[in-house]
């Protein structure tokens, strides 16, 4: 098996090469230096040299909030791109995977959204994202779409880094409370990719790990994991500004998937002390 990650020295991308590695799996990864995901000749030409069996789509134009200013950029890595990497891969007959996210539901209601619920983005982040899903479903048959949410991983920026930079300075901190989700861990959703592309088990599907709570709930279990003196004082989306309008309700259901693939969820707080212990460790060396 030849695997072909795109996004591969980003957060989540890193992870998913590390798997590859650990499975002694034949991969290469690209990033924006080494492959322009927005050039259609680019991929073309990546895809038809390195001829892959399975292509995992982790690059992203990620930023929220500068979405809404850079809507050209957004939609050139988040449609197009996706675009270009799902027709070369129907062309060249490989697995594809697309990363997606929660991001493209409106976050109405208190229910988890399942894979059977109408997406309605509310942000242009989540729009093209939709939009790239939509691309996926148009160039191929078979495919496995991946919706994950509030991921935080060794590499790369996420809110578990920031409240731990923020926390080290200060004694209290605001935070949303009205928001709610599932913390996710980028080493087990790269080991959920890794289960899934051994399948044709194709189709779209939700990965959190296990448990719902607020960016405030969130943001007191890092100090308390991390025993960092910092009080987190609850405060409502509408008195955070922000330049992208930010879902209220983030819940999936995501049991389905891991009866699916055999894989046992862990709750965000397990998975968030192991991220943390991983860290500590990163830090010594």
């Amino acid at each position: 098996m030849k695997v072909l990650v795109t996004g591969a020295n980003g957060q989540l991308g890193q992870d998913v090469m590390m798997q590859l590695e650990a499975h002694k799996i034949d991969h290469l990864g690209t990033d924006r230096d080494t492959l322009d995901i927005t050039s259609e000749t680019s991929v073309r030409n990546c895809m038809n040299a390195y001829n892959p069996d399975v292509v995992i789509h982790c690059a992203a134009y990620t930023a929220v909030d500068l979405a809404e200013s850079h809507k050209d950029q957004c939609y050139q890595i988040n449609v197009l791109g996706t675009r270009y990497l799902a027709e070369s891969a129907a062309d060249c007959g490989a697995k594809f995977v697309y990363i997606s996210t929660d991001y493209v539901f409106d976050g109405k209601g208190t229910d988890a959204f399942t894979v059977n619920d109408q997406p309605n983005p509310v942000n242009y982040y989540g729009e093209t994202k939709y939009q790239g899903e939509l691309e996926v479903q148009h160039a191929l048959n078979e495919f496995f779409i991946l919706r994950i949410s509030w991921v935080f991983g060794v590499y790369g920026n996420n809110f578990v880094k920031t409240m731990l930079r923020l926390g080290s300075s200060r004694n209290d901190i605001s935070v949303v409370s009205d928001q709610v989700g599932s913390p996710t861990y980028t080493k087990d959703v790269a080991e959920m990719i890794l289960k899934m592309i051994g399948t044709e088990s194709y189709g779209i599907y939700h990965m959190t790990n296990g448990g719902f709570c607020s960016w405030a709930d969130f943001a007191t279990e890092i100090f308390r994991q991390s025993a960092t003196q910092c009080r987190v004082h609850p405060i409502l989306t509408k008195d955070y500004k922000t330049e992208a309008v930010r879902p209220l309700n983030s819940r999936m259901e995501t049991e389905t998937t891991y009866l699916k693939f055999g894989m046992k969820q862990r709750s965000w707080q397990s998975a968030l002390g192991d991220y943390l212990n991983k860290m500590k460790k990163e830090e010594s060396m």
